[in-house]
């Protein structure tokens, strides 16, 4: 017997990301990358780093289909751009060239388009980390 898993438990999150990662491949796969980087920003996971390193492979995987960033952008609800922000950030610190230009380039029309308020706000905001 299946042990029962708590609501918000790092077995639960982890189970709703991996779902996640999921849906983004279809979304993907089907030349919605828009949609698959909504859906990869929604429900940020807690402190857990297992947590975290999961929910940023699949925002990473939603990044990387992205080529009209200026469409991506008009596409997407500003109450996602700080944590977009937040995950360039973590994007950036990788090093892996191919990630660091790709979010370099988010980053820069990101900011003309949110203001330099969105980088202050994700840089100072040490509670809801990604």
């Amino acid at each position: 017997m299946a042990e029962a898993v708590e609501p918000g438990s790092e077995e639960d999150i982890l189970t709703r990301i991996e779902n996640k990662s999921g849906k983004i491949e279809g979304l993907i796969k089907e030349f919605k990358p828009f949609e698959a980087l909504k859906i990869a920003l929604e429900d940020s996971p807690p402190q857990d780093e297992r947590c975290k390193s999961a929910n940023w492979t699949v925002v990473h995987k939603a990044l990387m289909a992205i080529k009209d960033v200026e469409g991506m952008l008009l596409s997407l609800d500003p109450k996602y751009y700080d944590v977009l922000m937040k995950y360039l950030y973590r994007g950036l610190s990788t090093g892996d060239p191919a990630t660091c230009d790709r979010c370099l380039k988010i980053h820069e029309k990101l900011t003309e388009k949110a203001g330099f308020g969105c980088i202050i706000r994700s840089l100072a905001d040490t509670v809801n980390t990604v």
